[in-house]
């Protein structure tokens, strides 16, 4: 009866043990569910920036006019300028410039004296009663200017309003460059235009000036949302 007994006890463990590695097998190939792997989200938040002319455009002195007895015009390049849109709102956006009529300005070019005295003319400031110069006597042409992407920026750039010409010496504001809806959002630089892009018409009526004097023009730039 003892060896019947042992010989069960025999068997037990050998069905234990088998079982037991059984499980261990299982255990290796079906793992628990936080060991196969785990769930999580990853977000971020979208503040908006502004919309901004970082680089205003630079309108440049132009060359000595000498008097000849017939209407002439003086050339000058623009220069470059830069925007950038940081609102992300995709609502386009126009840059336009206008003549400032304020108080000490002037919307067309006229006399300005830049000392206390210049000869019986007195300053510093645009000369009471001073000649001018019509408006609509200067032009600027962006043919050939273009936009480039700066700091990363890509998509549909914005594009030069002037190709015909512009007239930018008048109280109204007259539109130089614009982005459409969804388009000219992050940085871009305007460059390339000629140098005759800007062409200022003056008449022969044009009066010479006292010593020091010149013929000045205040001009405004606008950026604006919305193309």
């Amino acid at each position: 009866m003892r060896n019947s007994k042992n010989h069960l006890n025999a068997s037990a463990r050998r069905i234990g043990i088998a079982i037991s590695a059984s499980l261990c097998a299982l255990a290796a190939c079906v793992l628990p569910a936080t060991a196969l792997g785990a769930s999580d989200t990853a977000s971020f938040t979208v503040t908006p920036g502004s919309l901004s002319l970082t680089a205003a455009p630079d309108y440049p002195n132009f060359p000595s006019l000498t008097l000849n007895g017939q209407a002439q015009t003086l050339n000058a390049q623009m220069g470059s300028f830069t925007v950038a849109d940081g609102s992300g709102s995709g609502a386009g956006w126009n840059l336009t410039v206008a003549g400032d009529a304020g108080g000490g300005k002037s919307a067309v070019f006229k006399v300005y004296c830049p000392n206390a005295n210049c000869g019986p003319d007195t300053g510093p400031g645009y000369v009471s009663g001073g000649a001018v110069l019509p408006a609509n006597s200067l032009t600027l042409t962006s043919t050939g200017a273009s936009f480039s992407a700066l700091n990363g920026t890509t998509g549909t750039a914005p594009t030069h309003s002037c190709g015909s010409g512009c007239f930018v010496d008048s109280a109204s504001p007259v539109k130089l460059a614009s982005a459409a809806a969804n388009a000219g959002m992050g940085t871009y630089q305007a460059s390339g235009y000629g140098a005759s892009s800007l062409a200022l018409v003056t008449p022969t009526t044009v009066k010479a000036l006292q010593v020091n004097e010149r013929y000045q023009v205040d001009l405004v730039t606008t950026l604006n949302s919305g193309p």
